[in-house]
Parts: structure tokens; C-alpha cells; sequence
């Protein structure tokens, strides 16, 4: 399999996590299916495999100063060096990694970065969007749903970045109004915008069902 000596240093670095290999794998399959004859998938592909490389080093570090898109730029280079990619594909590839995350402030500039970063936001809704959501609930120990309003709660709860400062505390509901609600407005390729209406149009049916269940309704 092409790029198997990249798979093969990004699984060391992954455990199997909302953020792990297999949220990597989907990453690359949407990558793929957002590309197009402009694109040099030998940028686009190597990226999409090593945007999260050092995802679990992130949300292990309790100071919350590692950022994975940062890291996992550096960390990339080596892996690519060492395979033999020339150094202005790896500067190309970096610049997909550095820009790819949504609470990041780097805009992506070239095409492979735009669909890297499109693809990664897709992942994080729909009915994956939904399982990551309960995934990372249950690791976490957040609430199954919140009867809260969203703004009240994000001034009190939450940093100016978007991060959440109490976990357990937060819930997948808030999570969807306060962020996932929120991607087609961080995408850049129409194709991404289509995927992302249809995911979100499943997001909301869900969330509406569940306050009805948890109301006591049908």
C-alpha cells in the first residue's frame, strides 16, 4: 500500500480515541473524495495520514499548551525526511498539518490544505460526528444531555479559544450548538458545504429526538 512506511508511524503515535487512527483513516477516505484533478495528492494524502500524529500527546498534557497541529508539523517532517520526500513537499505537507484544526488560528492557503482541513471538520458531524461526540462523553464523564442555554453556559464555561475549562460539566448537545453547528462556516470547498448540510440536517433530527426521549416523549 502506498504511503505504508507513514501508516506504519502514525499508528505508534495513535491509540484508538475519538481523535486515533481510525478518525485518521475516515479523514483520508474524505480527503480523497474532496480532491480533484488541481490536486497534488502527494501533499493532500501523506498529510491527511499524519495531521493527528500528535493528537494523544495534546490531550495528555494536562497544561493544555501542546498543540497537536504544531507538534505534528515537526514530528511529520522527520517521518518524511527519512522516507525520502523533497523538502518542499514536506514544507507543502506541514502547512496542511499547521492549518488543519478548527480552534486554529493559521488560515490554510493552498488547495490540499483547504480539503485537509474541510475533511477533518467533516468528520466531527453526522452520524460519526454524533458516536465521536458520545465516545468522548463517556471517556470524559460529561452529562447525556444539558437543559441549559448554550451562550449562558459558554460565557461561564467556557475559554476564549472554545475550550471547555470544566469537562465534566459539558455535554454532546452543547458541544453540537456551540461549536459543530458552526463548520459550514469554516469550510472552503462547496463540495464540503453539501456533505456538510446533509450531516448536520442528521445532527439536529438527532438532538431533537433525544430531548424528546429524555422528556418522557416518544
Amino acid at each position: 500500500m502506498k504511503y505504508k512506511k507513514i501508516w506504519r508511524a502514525v499508528k505508534k503515535e495513535l491509540s484508538d480515541s475519538a481523535h486515533g487512527i481510525h478518525h485518521t483513516e475516515r479523514v483520508y477516505h474524505l480527503c480523497k473524495k474532496l480532491s480533484s484533478e488541481k490536486v497534488d495528492e502527494d501533499v493532500l494524502l501523506p498529510a491527511a495520514i499524519l495531521h493527528d500524529i500528535a493528537r494523544d500527546q495534546e490531550d495528555n498534557d494536562d497544561s493544555r499548551k501542546t498543540d497537536h497541529a504544531e507538534l505534528g508539523a515537526e514530528m511529520s517532517e522527520k517521518i518524511l525526511m527519512e522516507i525520502g520526500f523533497e523538502q518542499n513537499k514536506i514544507e507543502e505537507i506541514k502547512h496542511c498539518i499547521r492549518t488543519h484544526r478548527f480552534r486554529g488560528n493559521k488560515k490554510s492557503e493552498t488547495i490540499e490544505a483547504k480539503i485537509l482541513s474541510d475533511a477533518d471538520k467533516l468528520d466531527a458531524i453526522g452520524a460519526v460526528g454524533v458516536a465521536r461526540m458520545f465516545m468522548l462523553a463517556g471517556q470524559f464523564e460529561e452529562h447525556i444531555y444539558r437543559f441549559v442555554d448554550p451562550e449562558l453556559y459558554a460565557e461561564k464555561n467556557m475559554t476564549q479559544d472554545g475550550m471547555v475549562k470544566k469537562i465534566s460539566d459539558h455535554s454532546p448537545n452543547l458541544e453540537y450548538e456551540l461549536k459543530l453547528k458552526k463548520i459550514p462556516e469554516r469550510l472552503y470547498t462547496e463540495k464540503a458545504k453539501e456533505i456538510a448540510k446533509e450531516r448536520l440536517d442528521h445532527m439536529e433530527s438527532f438532538f431533537s429526538r433525544l430531548e424528546r426521549e429524555i422528556e418522557g416523549g416518544k
